[in-house]
Order: C-alpha cells, then sequence, then structure tokens
C-alpha cells in the first residue's frame, strides 16, 4: 500500500533527504503536502517534481510568490498559508505519514496536529518533545498513533531496543555526540568564536540553528530529554559519549553487560528510509559502512565545564515541569542573538543558565499553557539582553 506523505519542512536538510529517499522508491511513496518558509524557489522545484496537492508557507506574502513560481511551471499545487494550515496538512485524513522537520518550537502544534489524528509520525522536531513530551506521548497514545524517531541517535536507539519498544533488561541510554567543531578549541578561545565557525560542523550538513547547537552541545542536551520521553528512562539512565566520526549513533546497555549499537555512515537518508519503511528496509542511497577504511574511532567523555548547556539539559530535565520549556526558549532566543552579532558564543549559556534560574512556571497541562510558558520565557529573554548591551 502506498504511503500518502506531509512533509513539514520540505527545504531543510532533513526535508530534501526525506524527498531523496521517496524519489527513489515512487511505488511506495507519494507526496500530499509540502511546507516551507523562505526557500521558496527550492519549495516550487519540489512540488514540481512531487506534484503535491498542497504547498503551505508562513504568509500571504510568500503564498503569493510561490503562487508564481508554480504558474511559470505549470504546477497545479494548491498554495496555502498559515499556522492553521500546517495543522491541517498535517492531520488531513487522506495522509497516513507525517515527516515533522520544522525547526524549533515553530514546528510543535503541526507536530502535536499529527499525533492527535494518529498519524505515522516521523518525529524529528526534537523540541515537540523538550516542550511538551508528556502531552505529545499521551496524543500518541489515546490516537493510536505511531511514534518513529527521526534523529540519528533515537533511531539508532529505536533499533537497537527490544522489538516491542519496551525497556525490558535495558540498563541505561549511551547518545552519542560528535563533539562539534570546537571539540579540541581551548575553553579560552571560544568567546571569539564566529557564527560562521560556529556553523562549520565537521560531519554533518545542517542548517545555521541546529549546527550552532551542536557546537554548544546543546543540540545533545535537548537529545537527552526527548530520548526521556520516547523511551521511558530516567536522566540517570541517559549517558552522552562523544564520538568525533559520528559511526556509531547510539548505545543500548543492558543489565547482562551487553551494548548493541546502530552503526551507519553520518547521512540523515538512513534514519529517515529506516523509519519510512518500518519495519521493512529499503534502499535509501547510502553505501555499507567499510569498517577496514575508517580504521579508527574515538571516543571521549564530555566536558560539562566546556559544554555548560549540555549540563543545563540534565539540569532542566531534572527540575522537570516547566523547566524543558523555558531552557529551549532561552537558547532559541539566545542562538538567534548570537547569529545576529549581539551576544558571544559563550554567552548562549550563560542566558539559558539565567533563565532557568530566574523563571520558575507551573507544569503545563494543556498545548496552550505549553505555549504561554514559551512566549513568557522569550519576552524574559529579550528583556535579559537589553541588558548585557
Amino acid at each position: 500500500m502506498m504511503q500518502k506523505l506531509t512533509v513539514l519542512g520540505a527545504t531543510g536538510s532533513i526535508g530534501t533527504s526525506t524527498l531523496d529517499v521517496v524519489a527513489r522508491h515512487p511505488d511506495k511513496f507519494g507526496v500530499f503536502a509540502l511546507t516551507g518558509a523562505s526557500q521558496l524557489t527550492l519549495l516550487a522545484a519540489q512540488c514540481v517534481q512531487f506534484a503535491p496537492k498542497f504547498a503551505v508557507v508562513l504568509d500571504e506574502a510568500a503564498a503569493q510568490t510561490l503562487r508564481e513560481l508554480l504558474i511559470e511551471n505549470d504546477c497545479k499545487t494548491e498554495v496555502l498559508c498559515g499556522a492553521q494550515a500546517l495543522c491541517d496538512v498535517a492531520s488531513a485524513p487522506e495522509v497516513s505519514t507525517v515527516m515533522a522537520a520544522i525547526v524549533g518550537a515553530a514546528g510543535l502544534a503541526s507536530s502535536m496536529a499529527a499525533a492527535r489524528s494518529g498519524k505515522r509520525l516521523l518525529l524529528a522536531n526534537k523540541e515537540s518533545l523538550v516542550m511538551a513530551g508528556g502531552l505529545m506521548m499521551a496524543a500518541v497514545r489515546e490516537s493510536g498513533a505511531t511514534l518513529l524517531p527521526i534523529d540519528s541517535e533515537h533511531n539508532a536507539l529505536f533499533q537497537c531496543l527490544p522489538a516491542d519498544g519496551g525497556t525490558r533488561g535495558v540498563a541505561s541510554l549511551t547518545l552519542t555526540a560528535s563533539g562539534g567543531p570546537f571539540l579540541h578549541t581551548p575553553l579560552s578561545d571560544l568567546n571569539a568564536i564566529t557564527p560562521d565557525q560556529a556553523c562549520a560542523h565537521p560531519r554533518w550538513r545542517m542548517g545555521r540553528k541546529i549546527s550552532v547547537d551542536s557546537a554548544t552541545m546543546m543540540n545533545k542536551g535537548l537529545e537527552v530529554i526527548e530520548a526521556h520521553w520516547l523511551f521511558g528512562v530516567s536522566a540517570a539512565q541517559i549517558n552522552v559519549l562523544i564520538h568525533p566520526q559520528s559511526i556509531i549513533h547510539s548505545l543500548v546497555n543492558y543489565i547482562d553487560g551487553s551494548s548493541l549499537a546502530q552503526l551507519g555512515h553520518a547521512d540523515m537518508r538512513v534514519p529517515i528510509s529506516h523509519a519510512l519503511a518500518h519495519p521493512a528496509r529499503i534502499n535509501s542511497g547510502v553505501a555499507t559502512l567499510d569498517l577496514a577504511q575508517i580504521s579508527a574511532l574515538e571516543f571521549y567523555a564530555p566536558d560539562f565545564d566546556k559544554f555548560p548547556c549540555l549540563r543545563l539539559a540534565f539540569d532542566a530535565l531534572d527540575a522537570g515541569g516547566a523547566a524543558p520549556i523555558v531552557l529551549n526558549a532561552a537558547n532559541e532566543c539566545a542562538v538567534a542573538a548570537f547569529l545576529a552579532g549581539d551576544i558571544g558564543f559563550l554567552s548562549i549559556a550563560r542566558v539559558n543558565a539565567a533563565a532557568l534560574k530566574s523563571l520558575n512556571f507551573a507544569a503545563p497541562a494543556t498545548l496552550d499553557d505549553v505555549l504561554a510558558v514559551d512566549a513568557q520565557t522569550r519576552a524574559w529573554v529579550v528583556r535579559y539582553l537589553n541588558t548585557l548591551k
């Protein structure tokens, strides 16, 4: 049976990799809707290639530009705009599978819409679980949705856990991290780091925000929180191990002393193809590993003094309640300020720590509560950043 896909965030790195896999299997996958933000020429080209019924952008100005591009190419895709349209194409009855790859808090509502609609949800938007993990997992259970992780580390854990998705016999989980571009850079040199340097990841090709998160190791911290919700384990059962080659993507450690690891090239088409076809396997376009050619793999314990954002994520997970929402919102604001040249690299962690220390909200009971905490945190961070000028 052919899967009908909505790809949320089609023009980003996960979205384009997803469509690369889809294009290899036209007998298995069709595209119902594609969404994008600013890369309208690319989105138009994707619409011409995959002929979705709908394309969704953020506002009417972008919609009009996209419509003109599609008319030029005689493409019949209907253009919609706005946050509600994102939720509509994620929950449409024609859709069986949703790739949730919008970066940041902006992807939460549409991911939740897919979960509530009982879709097969391929989750690359880690913020959905960081901000609203309890609500998201409850929606999955209540609707009968299937949640498959796309982050390479969580997909690796999923592959190495018992087939029923439980954690029987599991002692702990180990998330590997590349260490980013500054693994061997002295702490004393980090405040002079420029945005372009922070975005030059040694292994993965990603957008600028997630690249900065990798450089601060906040990305790994968010993945720790995500792993807690996905697999039902405590913070004490989650380890982080730096592995610069990014060949081993994560490990499951069992109580008998066994550790199962998933290995593969640093190419997101591997976890994407796994989730698209699960429980079957399909060609992803990625070559099999040649371990003899790789020769050596390195591992290091993370330095929490050098990468305090990772420690802050464990602190937020331990605190529970609204703390992960505060951390995520503060970090998005801090990274944006760094990319704009308003604060230094090390100030990202300082902003995040200040927000966690200063803000104490009640645990959210609804999605509106989550969004309210997110908005209040962002407003606080704006005021705080003004004090730093």
